[in-house]
């Protein structure tokens, strides 16, 4: 274990990634300081189950959705409910909105999304939430009471899991978005009707194609105005349009953050020169990254395996670093050291993405970049029961998904990974 470095590794986000990159960090043989900034009050939690089990429970708790803490990671400086505001990669500092100035031999932004809000002439908020963190979670739980008239703006899957769990709670609830079909940018027409029709039967509604324009109602929301002039019922009106990165803390340094942070392939945040910050690192959804898998194009990506691979890959790379540069470390401890920090650096971050998605009966799960895709297949069972499709791009496999029929899309995670060892 290598203790060198006085100034802490700093983690800039204290959701799934900043816990999986400490715990890292640890596993792979750093034993210096850490620390965690986080904007939220609350220690790492899991966020996908908050759209569907844990909203659908009689009570939204920290606990259902905590994260277990390591005994290696114990010892993590937790800066909870702080969030940072400037950053200088120059000096190697990170300023919070209380004014402390955090100091840093290697950075790791995992500052992740918020979620987008539209701005209407009529802008209420009473009755209105979003559902990225528990806080929300909380606040919509003690609004989905039995026959509350629920609109769900947007049809992405924190929209179409949102709605599910709404309607199983007894809410009337409708899906308004501008698409033909709920998450069809990503799942194809054929598997997104099919999603649909399911949410059909089970009482969702749907007004696809069609855009909300105004709020209606004088103290809090009692309907929504729509593009063609329809006014829907509304006591409770979610947005799930979109997330935004939180990036704004690091404007004024030399990096690429016209969407996320513009990384290498091994994470390291790049210069507007093309050349890397040697410490300064971002994972998790924030992260913009190339990836030889799908083509080597520089992509994020919203998918739950991102956070805990990214955060693995760049935990290995500072501890084997540090590990590197300590003197106190013998000769063949650090020839070894050497050998890891390369073997990592050149096979490159190449995660194979994976989301799932529970709504009523239909579990889905995937592999892969389905959005690459010009062209769907139906390769097994039957649409209208348990079903897998391939998805391909100018003939070539770039995801798979199902529903359903879990080990047989988990053998698409293997796939990938044998196409990437020829």
């Amino acid at each position: 274990m290598v203790k060198l470095l006085t100034k802490p590794v700093l983690i800039v986000g204290a959701s799934m990634a900043g816990l999986r990159t400490a715990e890292a960090l640890r596993r792979f043989g750093y034993a210096g300081p850490i620390t965690a900034i986080g904007d939220e009050r609350h220690a790492p939690y899991n966020r996908p189950p908050l759209s569907k089990e844990v909203l659908s429970g009689d009570e939204v708790t920290f606990e259902s959705v905590a994260f277990p803490q390591r005994v290696a990671t114990a010892d993590v400086n937790w800066v909870l409910g702080n969030r940072a505001v400037t950053a200088d990669l120059g000096v190697q500092t990170v300023t919070t909105a209380d004014g402390q100035v955090f100091e840093y031999s290697n950075l790791v932004i995992a500052t992740g999304l918020r979620p987008k809000q539209s701005v209407f002439a009529n802008n209420l908020q009473v009755g209105r939430h979003v559902i990225r963190s528990l806080d929300d979670a909380v606040a919509l739980r003690n609004e989905l009471r039995p026959g509350a008239r629920v609109v769900v703006l947007g049809a992405g899957f924190i929209g179409c899991e949102t709605a599910a769990t709404a309607t199983k709670l007894g809410c009337e609830v409708t899906v308004v978005a501008p698409s033909k079909l709920p998450i069809q940018r990503i799942l194809g027409d054929e598997l997104a009707a099919e999603v649909m029709r399911r949410q059909r039967v089970e009482g969702v509604e749907f007004a696809m194609g069609r855009q909300v324009t105004d709020l209606v109602g004088a103290d809090r929301i009692q309907g929504v105005l729509l593009d063609n002039g329809t006014t829907l019922p509304c006591d409770v009106f979610i947005e799930a349009i979109g997330s935004l990165c939180n990036v704004e803390w690091l404007e004024g340094n030399d990096l690429d953050i016209s969407d996320g942070v513009l990384t290498d392939g091994n994470l390291h945040a790049r210069k507007r020169s093309g050349d890397i910050w040697s410490n300064v690192f971002a994972v998790g959804d924030v992260a913009k990254f190339e990836n030889a898998l799908f083509g080597g194009e520089t992509r994020r990506i919203e998918h739950w395996n991102i956070p805990t691979e990214s955060g693995k890959h760049v935990g290995q790379l500072i501890a084997f670093q540090c590990q590197i540069e300590d003197p106190t470390v013998d000769g063949e401890v650090r020839a070894a050291a050497v050998a890891s920090r390369d073997a990592v650096l050149t096979a490159s971050f190449k995660p194979v993405p994976s989301f799932w998605s529970d709504q009523f009966d239909v579990h889905l799960l995937a592999f892969g970049l389905l959005t690459l895709a010009d062209e769907s297949r139906l390769v097994q069972g039957d649409i209208s029961g348990d079903c897998v499709f391939e998805y391909y791009r100018a003939g070539e496999l770039v995801g798979a998904a199902g529903i359903g029929m879990r080990s047989v899309v988990q053998g698409y995670r293997n796939a990938f990974s044998r196409e990437e060892s020829k």
